[in-house]
Order: C-alpha cells, then structure tokens, then sequence
C-alpha cells in the first residue's frame, strides 16, 4: 500500500510538471491591458512634477529639465542601479555560511552483504541492516576559498569603476540635455516673438492676394502686371507658412525635455543676457586643463583602462592553486548511527594543470585587453582636445554671425517700419508693405537661428570642458535649484570656467 502511495505521488506531479510544460503558449496583451498600463505611466510620468505658474525662463527650464526630465531619470537609476552590483558584489567575499537540511524515505531497508577481504568468499554472516528507512539530516556548514576570495575582491573594485563610469555618463546626458533644453527654448521664445507677425502678414499677404485677382478679373490692371504681383505675394505667403511649420513644434519639444504636459501652452521670458563674448577671453591651455581634467568621455576611459588592469591581476590569480576551508556541524536522526551529532573540519587544494596550457593566452589577451584601453585612452585624450579648440572656433564664429543677423534685423525692421508708414500714406502699395514685413521676419527668424546655434556652440564648448550646473543633488528644491543654474549660467556667460563641485 505504501509503495502504491508513493507511486501515486510521483506520477501525480510529473503529470502537473508535463501538464504545465505542454499549457505553455504565447499570450499576447490586450487592448484594455495596454490602454491601462499607458494610462498609468502617462500619469506615474508626471508625479511629483511641480505645476508651471508663471512664464518659463531659461534658468527654470534648465532646472526643471535636471529634476524631472524623464531620460535623466533613467540615467539617474542606472547609476542607482551599478551602486547596487557593486553593493552586492562585495558580499561575494565574505565566506559562505550555508544551512541545509534533508529527508529522505525508502520503500525497503537498506540491506547489504559483505565479502572476506583474504578469500574473497562472501561472508558467512546473514546481510545486515545499516540505516533506518526513513531518516532526516541537518548540517551547518562554513565553507572559504581563497580563490573564490581573490576573484571577487577584483571584482567589486571593477564594479567600483563601472559605478564611476555610470556616473560619468549621466554627468554627459546631463550635457546633453542643457544643450538640447537651451536650443528649444531659443526655438520656442522665436516662435512665441513671431506668432502674432506671421498671421498677420499672412492674412495681410491673402487680402492682398484676394484684390489682385479681383482687380486681374475685372481687367483693371495689365494681366502680366497682376499675375507677376500675384507672384511675389505667394512666394512671400510661401516663406511665411514655412516659418510657421517650422516653429509650430518648438513649445512641444521643450514641454517634452522640461516634463510638462505637452498640450500646455506656456510662455517662455528671454534672459537679458543673451550672448557673451567673454569666453574668447579664456586662454586655450586653461581650457585644455578643464577638458582633461573633467571631460566625461575622457573620465570615462581612464576607469575602463583601471578595469582592463584588475581583469590582468583576475587572469593571474587564476593560474595560482585554490586553497579552501571548511568547517560543519552535522546531525542526523537515523537510530542505526552510534553517533549522530558529529563535526567536520577539513582543507584542501587544488590546482587545474591543464589550465596551464591557456594561460599564456589568456595573459596576452588580458596585456591585449590593457593596452587597447591605454590606446583608447590616449584616442579620446587628443579628441577632446581637438573637440576643445574646434568647439572655441564654431562659438566664435557663430557669435559674429549673431551679431551680423542682429544688425540685418535691426534694419530691415526700420525699412518694414518706414514701408509701413508710407503704406499708410498711400505712397506704397500693399505688396511693398507685405514684401518688407516678409523681409523683417525672416531676418528676426535668422537672428533667433543664429541666437540658438551660438547657444548651441556654447553648449558644445561647456560639455567638451566638463562643465555643469553647481549643483549636487536633483532632489534639492526647484527654486533653489533654478538659482543654483542661473548663478552657474552668469559665471558661465563671464567666462569663470570652473571645476564641477562633484569632481573637485
């Protein structure tokens, strides 16, 4: 009957294992699923955000952009989450405690028999009994290897630098990010300077378009004179429109970079600095230094180089013997034993000859390892440097071209004004007056253009030197922290270059 039960029980649960293995099949999610997940991330993406309550400056974009952009929360918890590996790697070196505890229960006694070691003849004596069917163990063991040892302390010190390296890449998402947040505020404050100018040219441009043709019906005017009038006013309502499409998006792109809902509608508040020309006052060497010393990309493969070092000393302690220790507590509740609660102790080493034979391949490939990122290294060293003196270059050539594109629009808004005034005078015809306001606007769209692409460049030129906001954490408040970025910005803008306070 026992035997019985327990072949009930083992066909039951290999029955259950198979049943389950075979039930197995694709289930794809549906469409309430999806909708409800979305719903929730929409919403988890947007907690905690603080609510806009007045205009967006540039100081509170970049802050806001810092404390809730959603990308520099991902960065945010893959450092957490390195900080994490290199936490748990270091429990790898304590010794292993381990506890176990076992049951085991035969249908049948455990009988044996036994052989005359001298003839060699089975044993007259009847087969004996040596343990209970049915018997339950426990042990405590304490087990260390000093291999095992060696192997994670190399380890964690590698995790050590992969944390650092995980740091270094947040700090150039972070570069990143103020480059792109500093062009789609520039973008948007265009948009939001030249909203009001398009339509109105545009529906100045469409009324004068729609007189023409009336007049060009009624033959009133030459048919070559008016369709050549009609010409001129398309192709200005034709650089209009195009000017408004491509700013209608600015405002999206900088509520996606800051985090707030993307069917707000917000204004933005220019700085009165725009631009400085301070920066060409730094001296080249000291931007070099800045660059070395804190350049993420360059920061970055100086740890690899460490970590391609510790994976040299791990290939070598490889090739030593792996000694070990243990020791165990044992108890057993099996009545054949004499003694069942007994201690062990013992020590061995151990040592894989045959691993031997790659070691010299596995010495050359771990050197090979080395000095590729010493290579590296020295490849990205001379990069950043040559980033360094083209990105001083392109700022101040794309400061001159500001300036030039200021002053284009400077007069282009007198000569719209004067148009307009002769307009009103009946002088002009309501073609000139379209034709210069066109003009005015495309060369304020060209100065804004400008204005972000020096902004842009100075982006360029402060993430290649390794410059960031002052700040030490994006947990601090979002006033301080707007305050901490526009004193950062100033500094910036008076040419006080200076290290990160995270790389002092």
């Amino acid at each position: 009957m026992r035997i019985g039960h327990q072949r009930l029980v083992v066909v039951g649960a290999l029955s259950f294992v198979l049943g389950g293995c075979a039930s197995l099949t694709p289930q794809p999610l549906s469409v309430h699923e999806i909708a409800s997940v979305s719903a929730v991330d929409r919403q988890q993406a947007h907690h905690d955000v603080e609510p806009l309550k007045g205009p967006l400056s540039l100081d509170e974009a970049i802050a806001r952009a810092i404390k809730y952009n959603l990308d520099r929360r991902t960065r945010l918890m893959e450092e957490a989450i390195a900080q994490g590996m290199l936490d748990v790697g270091k429990y790898d070196m304590l010794p292993k405690l381990v506890a176990s505890a076992g049951y085991r229960d035969r249908n049948n006694d455990l009988v044996t028999r036994s052989t005359d070691s001298v003839t060699g003849l089975p044993s007259l004596s009847n087969p004996y009994i040596s343990s209970d069917r049915v018997a339950a163990t426990t042990d405590l063991s304490f087990t260390w290897s000093l291999l095992d040892f060696g192997q994670s302390y190399y380890a964690s010190k590698q995790n050590a630098d992969r944390v650092l390296i995980a740091g270094e890449q947040r700090r150039k998402a972070l570069h990143n990010l103020i480059q792109d947040v500093e062009i789609a505020f520039w973008r948007t404050a265009s948009a939001q300077k030249l909203h009001d100018e398009v339509k109105s040219t545009i529906h100045a441009a469409e009324d004068a378009l729609a007189d023409s043709r009336k007049a060009e019906a009624e033959r009133l005017r030459n048919p070559l004179d008016a369709l050549r009038y009609q010409r001129q006013l398309l192709e200005s309502l034709r650089l209009l429109e195009a000017v408004d499409q491509d700013l209608s998006t600015a405002h999206i792109e900088l509520a996606a970079l800051v985090n707030l809902p993307l069917s707000q509608d917000f204004k933005v508040v220019e700085p009165g600095d725009t631009v400085s020309d301070k920066w060409q006052n730094v001296p080249v060497d000291k931007m070099e230094e800045l660059a070395i010393a804190n350049n993420a990309d360059l920061r970055m493969s100086f740890y690899k180089a460490r970590i391609a070092q510790e994976e040299t000393r791990r290939v070598m302690l490889k090739m030593f013997p792996g000694l070990s220790f243990s020791y165990s507590t044992n108890h057993s509740n099996d009545s054949y034993l004499i003694h069942q609660n007994w201690t062990e102790a013992a020590a061995q080493i151990s040592f894989n000859l045959l691993g031997l034979l790659s070691a010299p391949e596995q010495m050359r490939l771990a050197k090979a390892g080395v000095a590729l990122a010493d290579q590296q290294r020295m490849t990205t060293q001379m990069a950043v440097l040559t980033q360094v003196h083209v990105a001083r270059l392109q700022y101040g050539n794309a400061l001159r071209q500001f300036e030039r594109a200021d002053a284009i629009w400077k007069v282009d808004e007198g000569i719209a004004q004067q148009v307009a005034n002769r307009e009103q005078a009946h002088t002009l015809t309501r073609l000139d007056s379209v034709a210069s306001q066109t003009a005015a606007i495309l060369s304020l769209l060209r100065r804004y253009q400008a204005l972000a692409q020096a902004q842009a460049a100075a982006g360029k030129l402060q993430a290649t030197l390794g410059l960031e906001p002052n700040v030490t954490a994006s947990n601090v408040p979002l006033s301080k922290l707007t305050q901490a970025v526009g004193t950062t910005l100033r500094q910036w803008n008076n040419g006080q270059l200076q290290l990160a306070a995270g790389n002092k």
